[in-house]
Formats: C-alpha cells, structure tokens, sequence
C-alpha cells in the first residue's frame, strides 16, 4: 500500500488513539504518544508537521506495529483503508 503524502503529524495522532496512543507532552515540534495497551509503555514521537516525510511515516508505522505485534501492511491497511 502506499503511504499518504499529506498526513499531518496530528493527522497521525488522531489516528493512532484507535490503538491507545494518547498524547503525554509536546516538546518543541514534536507530540509523544505513549500506549499502555500491552501491560508495558510505548513511546512514539510525531513531528507535529503539515505533512510528514514518507520516510519518517515509514519509521513510525513500523515502530508501532512491532509494539501491537501486527504485521505493517495491515496496520497500513486500518488506518489509511
């Protein structure tokens, strides 16, 4: 699947809060998420940007679904349909 080339870092925020990602601080321009759904805390920073770089998408996408245990093409798959 390719990956949107105008998602906002806040875009990705929103859309991340269906996995239990809520926004704990913001430092400078970047968000961080954490997650506690698996028994264990999870990090993410999201550059709070008008559109995220593909590369950067890329590395939280695969951040994320290593933590959920899902594979990336489906996480893509959810969240972008």
């Amino acid at each position: 699947m390719k990956l949107p080339r105008d998602l906002s870092g806040s875009d990705l925020s929103k859309l991340l809060r269906r996995y239990g990602y809520e926004p704990t601080r913001q430092a400078g321009s970047h968000i961080r998420l954490t997650s506690n759904v698996r028994g264990k805390q999870h990090h993410v920073a999201v550059p709070a940007h008008k559109s995220l770089r593909v590369g950067t998408l890329a590395s939280i996408l695969k951040d994320v679904s290593a933590y959920l245990e899902l594979p990336r093409d489906e996480l893509e798959h959810e969240l972008f349909g």
